[in-house]
This record gives C-alpha cells, structure tokens and sequence, in this order.
C-alpha cells in the first residue's frame, strides 16, 4: 500500500469514525429509537446485555443464519483458537464439562455436560475422576466413550500436524512433553497418554503431575471434546468435524460458508445444556464488512458469528433506524498492538517505548468507535474483569492521562535511547477483514510519522493467522515489527488470558500467540506459583504481578478495553450475552420468534 492511499484512507476512517462517536454520543443520550421495543418487533437497545431478551416466544424449527467478515481459523475443535469458533462448535461439540446457559457472569460457571458431575478430585489436587452419563452419542448413532474423549485430548500433542490450537492441557498433564502424539506413538502397548487412563467406556481419570487450580475451567475447552479415532482425519478433520452434538455438518467451503443440519442422532435426554431450537444453521462468510452489516440490517442474516461489532457505516445506520436491535456490551477483549522482540529494533526495550508514547491513544479510540463502540482507552493488559485487572487505575505510560494525544518528546527520548535517533522502517501487520483494525493502523502510522518512524501497513485475511502472524518465522521473514490483534480470556482467570501470550513456555512455531516472543523466567516462576496457589486473594496479587511485569517491558500498547456494538436480528429469541464468551453473545440455545 503506497503512502498515499493510506494518507486517504486515513482521513476518510477517522472522518467515519469521529461521525459514528458523534452518533453514539446522540444516541447513549436518548437518539435513535426509543429504549423500547420498536415497530420490528426487537426486543429494545441492550434487552440482551447480560440478561435474557426474548426466550418465550422462541419455537422450533426454522433456519438460524450467522454471517461473518472471516472464516474461523480451524473448525477442528483441537486446533481452533477463536472466541467465535468455541461458541459456535457447541452446535456439534460436547466436552465434559462446559459453561452454563446463563447470562453474564454467572455463564462463566463452568457445569457437566458428557459427564454426570463436576467430577471428583483428590486430597492433593492431582487426579480428577469423571464418569460419563448415558446416552450420549456421535452422529452414526455410536456411544461416545471415555477413549474417544482421551484421544480428542491426545491429538494436542501432534502440533506438527494440527498446530493452531491452545495447549493447556498438554502444559497441564505432560509439561516436559514427553508424549509425541497420537500420530507417533510408537509404544508397544499402545495406550497412549499415560496421564489420562480410562478403567471402562464410562470413566475417565486425569493424572495431573502438579496441581492446577484451574483444570476444571481447561475441560470445558473444545479443545477437551471427543474424536472418534477412526474418523480422525489429520489436517484435514477441520473440512468435517464429525459430531458428538445435536448439529453435524452438512456442507462446508472454505472462505465462503457452512451448513449444519441436526444430528438425528442426537439426543435431548443426554443434554442437559442444549434445547437445538432451529432446524438448520448456515453461516455465510462475507469479507465486505459494510455489505455484511447491511445485509444484517436488512433482515437477510440474524446474528454476526465474529462478534467483533458492526464497522462504521452499519453504526450509524442501525443507530439511526434500528436502536432496539442493538446491544453494547463491555468485552472481555483488549485491543492492542505488540511488538516481537525478533525484530529489530523491537528487541530494544526504548523502541518499543517511543512507539508506546508517539501513538494518539485518543485518535486510536475514535478509530475503534469511540468510547461507546470502541471502548474505554486501554492502559494494561489485563482486563478489568480478570481477578487481579486494574482497569484504568494502572496506567505506567500515562496512555489515558497525560500522553493520551501522544508525547513526541518522550517519544523522541525514547528513539535517541535505542540508538535510532532518526527514526526507523516497520511493517504493521492487520487483519484486511477487520475495518476497525485497519482505521486503527492508519492512525497509529500518522502517529509514528511525527517522529520518523515509517510504518508500512501489510493487511492479510484473518483466517490464515495461524500460519501468518502465528509463524515465529514468518513474522521474522516479513519484518512484522507490529502486529494489530486483540485478545480475550480463554477462560476468565490470568492463565486463562495471559498465559498464551507472555509464558515462554507456550511459544509455538505456527498458531503461536505470544507474539512478543516474551521469554522472562520471572513471569514464567510467576505462572508456576500462581496455578500451584488455592487461595483466591493470593491468585489476585499473583495475577497483578505478572500484568505488571508485562507492562514493564513494554511489550505491548492497548488500544482499548472492548467495547461492542452488535446486532441481533427481530426474528431471534433467548438471546444474551455470557462472560463464557468475553461479552459475546452465546450461540447454542438462540431459536427463533417464528419458523415460517
């Protein structure tokens, strides 16, 4: 992209986006339609924001249709890594344990889905006993088994041929990686991982070498779901997932959409979780975010399956016509920029700093939405709603105080610091398919102008992450010094967030995402201490100290703490948000008002 076009583009984001702020603004004030139900019959702006809008009038039957400006990364439930994706594949995952149908925070309860219990564990927290209830089948009518869940467990380890996924269990059960992998294992008896045995079809032990206090929580991954070994597929597996719940795939084109049709086999009495209210479920992939905002609006898709909120253009249309359709959550994302230490001159801590006090964090916010669709300006790295977060209390940069606009002389400190006093050349790696992502480059490669640093902006499809950003090497060969990205907790603790992204020990050659290729024995002794730790004050103060540390070494600037602007359609009902989800809303049991 030439200089030029993104000094255009620029103008014309930031123009949209400080014409959206204004309309938010107008809007949280009583513009728009009213907070009520309004003549299309939704249920009124931000009826399902942490409650329930609508789950009376929910029928069976119909067709539930999603749109999205990406495709997931794997539809595999080993190897994929977005939020959207572990919402989406409870429509044909079980695990044996997930989160609760429930709105807000109670939804990141986690509750026993395959399983009968929470399962037992021992005295010393090192070994959890489950047994599966009955009934529970895969889409040819075969009994899950306890063997087909340790052996969707066991497919973690064969990184080389699925990377992409998260890896707490493996970092859990078999921290040295001893065990190659299902794909490699070579042993005479042929049983597998040793850490997980399975006395009967109907019992699953885990042997866990150091007790983790959050175990339970990594269960009710879809990483933890069943496959049946001989409908194991490789690499290709995400083409077809084969179904332990009550939707299987029918049809699926890469970059284009899927088909879900229920599983007739599948069985209500089993379920404890899942009413599969529609008939069929279809996902279209539309990387126009503007066309698939519109197509929302106009009734033609009922819910945006990325949930990252409708772009510029979709806001201040729906705001102006369609308030009640709308809701505004606060996201358990931060959107933020990192800068990997393999490229020079990042693996300089000042560098990293002059980028950190040149950005205008003010004009980055109005990129994102503004302070309404956008979010409060980020100031850390861990949310507000992870036990430890500080929210805008802890502010080492001074990003949402006296730097706000940026400090050029800080800045320039910094850049005569790291011996660059002139400046220097970098790429900004972005998602193409994220318009916000892309306002928020240009806004950011203006800021750097100002003190000589040219920040080139290369864009890539969203959906080859893994084998793009994820590529230690590949980051290294393209010269990516920023990468624009957000994150969101696995699961709402400081190892369900930060452990992926700032533990040595989680750095993987493709499907990585401790992109700063952080390697400090101190946040890692940190990590140590905090899942050995029981009491709950102590895990507070632990995970406070490793945000501290991160922010430290100046790995990362935040954008923002999300905030979103979605959309739910007239025709759907039992719709809400769920902190399972980092504020999306969850997928499984949304049905619709009418099925003609």
């Amino acid at each position: 992209m030439t200089t030029q076009r993104t000094s255009g583009r620029r103008r014309q984001a930031l123009a949209a986006a400080a014409a959206v702020a204004g309309m938010l603004a107008m809007a949280a004030c009583g513009g728009g339609n009213d907070n009520g139900s309004s003549n299309n019959g939704a249920a009124g702006f931000d009826a399902a924001n942490n409650k329930v809008a609508q789950a009376s009038l929910v029928k069976k039957g119909g067709t539930l249709k999603f749109v999205s400006t990406q495709d997931a990364d794997f539809w595999d439930t080993t190897r994929g890594y977005y939020g959207f994706m572990w919402d989406f594949a409870r429509y044909y995952s079980r695990q044996l344990l997930t989160y609760k149908t429930e709105p807000g925070a109670a939804g990141a309860d986690v509750t026993p889905d395959l399983a009968t219990d929470m399962g037992t564990e021992s005295a010393d927290g090192k070994t959890y006993t489950f047994h599966l209830r009955d009934g529970g089948t895969w889409e040819d009518g075969k009994a899950i088994t306890s063997q087909d869940i340790k052996y969707g467990i066991e497919r973690v380890w064969a990184q080389d041929v699925l990377s992409g996924g998260p890896i707490y269990l493996q970092q859990m059960l078999d921290p040295n990686n001893t065990y190659k992998g299902p794909y490699k294992d070579t042993s005479k008896d042929k049983l597998g991982l040793k850490a997980i045995s399975t006395p009967d079809a109907k019992t699953i032990v885990f042997h866990l070498p150091k007790a983790n206090s959050d175990f339970r929580q990594v269960l009710a991954m879809v990483s933890a779901s069943p496959v049946r070994q001989d409908k194991d597929t490789k690499a290709k597996y995400t083409l077809h997932p084969f179904s332990s719940g009550p939707y299987k795939f029918q049809s699926y084109t890469p970059g284009k959409g899927l088909v879900l049709v229920r599983n007739t086999n599948w069985k209500a009495s089993s379920d404890p979780i899942r009413k599969a209210y529609p008939d069929k479920i279809t996902l279209d992939i539309s990387s126009n975010q503007n066309d698939a905002d519109q197509r929302l609006i106009n009734g033609d898709y009922d819910i945006d399956a990325s949930q990252t909120g409708l772009g510029p253009q979709g806001r201040t249309t729906a705001l102006k016509q369609d308030k009640a359709n709308l809701d505004n959550p606060v996201s358990g994302f931060i959107r933020y920029a990192v800068f990997p230490q393999t490229v020079a001159p990042f693996n300089n801590i000042e560098c990293r700093k002059a980028v950190i006090y040149a950005a205008d964090h003010v004009s980055i916010q109005t990129a994102r939405g503004g302070p309404v669709a956008g979010g409060d300006i980020g100031t850390n790295m861990l949310p507000p709603s992870v036990a430890g977060g500080e929210g805008q209390k802890y502010d080492p940069y001074g990003i949402a105080g006296a730097n706000k606009n940026g400090n050029v002389d800080l800045a320039k400190k910094a850049l005569t610091a790291c011996g660059q006093p002139n400046g220097f050349k970098t790429t900004i790696a972005v998602r193409s398919n994220k318009t916000q992502e892309v306002a928020t480059a240009t806004a950011l490669q203006a800021a750097l102008k100002k003190i000589g640093i040219q920040a080139d902006i290369y864009q890539y499809d969203g959906s080859q992450s893994s084998g793009i950003i994820g590529s230690p090497s590949n980051v290294q060969k393209k010269k990516l010094g920023i990468i624009i990205m957000g994150w969101g907790p696995d699961f709402p603790t400081v190892q369900g967030y930060g452990i992926p992204l700032w533990d040595s020990h989680y750095i993987l050659q493709s499907g990585n995402n401790n992109f700063a290729m952080i390697k400090d024995k101190t946040i890692d002794g940190l990590f140590d201490t905090y899942n050995s730790t029981q009491d709950d004050a102590k895990k507070t103060q632990i995970a406070t100290e490793i945000n501290h540390k991160v922010m430290e070494g100046a790995y990362y600037l935040p954008f923002t703490f999300e905030r979103l602007l979605n959309w739910r359609s007239s025709r759907i009902g039992n719709v809400y948000t769920t902190n399972a989800y980092s504020g999306y809303y969850d997928f499984v049991n949304i049905g619709l008002k009418s099925t003609k």
